[in-house]
């Protein structure tokens, strides 16, 4: 099967066309060749959502939870850990996958390394590093400079200028010591979760919103990696909450990409209100959450009259 077949391209660019006809123009893709490459970075993000929900219909071997083995996969690893009933494993899994990302030659080198304590037991899993957050910065003080060994290392591309530093303002032991507490401060990963949506009336949008505002706790965590955290715990269906909106204010692709497509230039022009009003109506008449929306424009943006394929 081609990776975006014309069927699908047709579905998404009539999309697009009623969205001119009904609602407002999209001059960023008033030529065909943005129009058609905006629609294959759409299918991209689909695609990438939809493996979440692949992974977790299929078997997954036990070996894909255990940071000693090299099939350690933390996505994979967090749908075992909620097959187990353990919101609290699935969602710091979560965390560490977000916090460290994937390195394109280390691929999950260091949250292997960290959350399997380099090998020793038990590991750095919720019930231990929950106990006192302050051992495990301990432990990283020892052990970064081995972490941090040879060439084939590194935070993912969302997390690229993150620092494995046990003591830096915003390293890595002020991020995970910061989400530990903000966690704890509210009962647990499923208290946290009910008090989003008592905060939010059972609404998940809200729900998703709360956490968002509340998570400015969690040091070195700004919007990229907030929405990366909470749209995983979605997807992987920890809680279920949804973005309401892309959350662009703070943005630099995603911005980027709103402005070209509704405005057809990066200046000043819609407001944010406004950006994210036309961008929910996008999601809707295409049929697509949020992520997919925030997604697809940050990567449509980089190439948008000629396609390229992106990573996660």
């Amino acid at each position: 099967m081609p990776r975006h077949s014309p069927e699908a391209i047709a579905a998404i660019v009539s999309a697009l066309d009623l969205i001119e006809d009904d609602h407002f123009p999209l001059p960023g893709i008033e030529v065909d060749a943005a129009r058609r490459t905006f629609a294959m970075q759409v299918i991209d993000s689909m695609r990438r959502i939809e493996f979440v929900s692949v992974a977790a219909a299929r078997h997954i071997s036990p070996n894909r939870g255990n940071p000693n083995n090299d099939m350690f996969d933390p996505v994979r690893a967090a749908l075992l850990a909620l097959r187990r009933r353990d919101v609290d494993e699935a969602a710091w899994i979560t965390f560490l996958f977000v916090h460290f990302g994937m390195h394109p030659q280390a691929k999950w080198r260091f949250i292997r390394e960290v959350y399997g304590k380099l090998g020793a037991q038990p590991g750095w899993t919720w019930a231990t590093i929950s106990q006192d957050p302050e051992v495990f910065r301990d432990w990283l003080r020892e052990s970064q400079d081995h972490l941090l060994r040879g060439r084939r290392r590194g935070f993912g591309n969302h997390r690229k200028y993150q620092s494995m530093d046990a003591d830096k303002p915003t390293g890595t032991g002020a991020a995970i010591v910061s989400y530990v507490d903000w966690v704890m401060a509210n009962g647990g990963h499923r208290q946290l979760f009910a008090n989003a949506y008592n905060a939010g009336n059972n609404d998940y949008y809200a729900a998703f919103d709360w956490l968002y505002k509340k998570m400015d706790a969690v040091i070195s965590f700004g919007r990229i990696a907030k929405f990366d955290y909470l749209t995983m715990l979605g997807k992987l269906a920890i809680t279920p909450i949804k973005p309401p909106k892309t959350y662009i204010a703070n943005a630099t692709g995603p911005k980027t990409g709103a402005k070209l497509m509704l405005q057809g230039n990066t200046g000043a022009g819609l407001s944010y209100v406004e950006l994210e009003r036309r961008l929910w109506i996008m999601g809707e008449s295409l049929g697509v959450d949020m992520q997919v929306i925030e997604d697809s424009l940050c990567n449509w943006q980089k190439s948008s009259q000629r396609y390229r394929l992106f990573g996660g």
